[in-house]
């Protein structure tokens, strides 16, 4: 069989390529004004309504200007028609509970012992003071030889151990008094009584944070 020359070879690409573009262009030029599913796809996408955009996510706030977001429209969330955190019943219920206030009163009012351990330390070594295991390990407060010492009970209120925040600034003297005299002497049957000036002797200039990492 004869090998097609090279010369030969290229005339015949060319006018290959040539009869291809002609084909092309006679195809385009038939149905240029055709409606297509591009073209209406096209048509569509030219349509764009800002304020929809605004509406339909958070990013679309890219599209408004400095005055529609001083000014919030009709149609977004307007925050001062939202009651307020003081205004909030529910809210009350449970400041009142944590000894808390709407204000940002920070730490306890009551100086009930029994009070402040079911609500600062119930949650982690229980109401029963018998501990638990699970996630972490909360270690027994009743019937634990170590609470004989009420010097120990407040220095681990007042400073925090290991996981355990600290309640230095949560708690006062008094308070911090309270909730030792319960774990020393309810959970457990040891008889020293707790002070306010026991806890005072203990503070120092430099107290830790309520973050355990601290």
């Amino acid at each position: 069989m004869d090998m097609i020359k090279p010369n030969l070879l290229a005339v015949v690409m060319i006018l290959g390529i040539g009869s291809t573009v002609a084909l092309s262009g006679c195809s385009q030029s038939t149905k240029a004004n055709a409606v297509t599913f591009a073209s209406q796809q096209q048509t569509t996408q030219m349509v764009f309504d800002n304020q929809a955009s605004r509406n339909n996510g958070a990013w679309g706030a890219v599209y408004m200007t400095r005055e529609a977001l001083r000014s919030p429209t009709a149609n977004i969330v307007d925050v001062s028609s939202l009651p307020k955190m003081v205004e909030d019943a529910s809210l009350q219920k449970w400041l009142a509970k944590f000894e808390g206030s709407s204000e940002g009163k920070k730490g306890f009012i009551t100086t009930n012992g029994k009070k402040l351990y079911d609500d600062s330390c119930a949650g982690c070594h229980m109401q029963d003071g018998k501990g638990a295991k699970g996630a972490g390990y909360y270690p027994p407060l009743a019937d634990n030889s170590k609470m004989q010492s009420k010097y120990y009970i407040i220095s681990v209120v007042m400073n925090g151990l290991r996981g355990m925040p600290s309640f230095q600034s949560m708690m006062n003297d008094e308070q911090i008094a309270a909730v030792t005299q319960y774990v020393h002497s309810d959970l457990n049957k040891f008889t020293d009584t707790v002070t306010a000036a026991n806890v005072a002797q203990l503070r120092h200039e430099f107290p830790p944070g309520s973050d355990p990492s601290e």
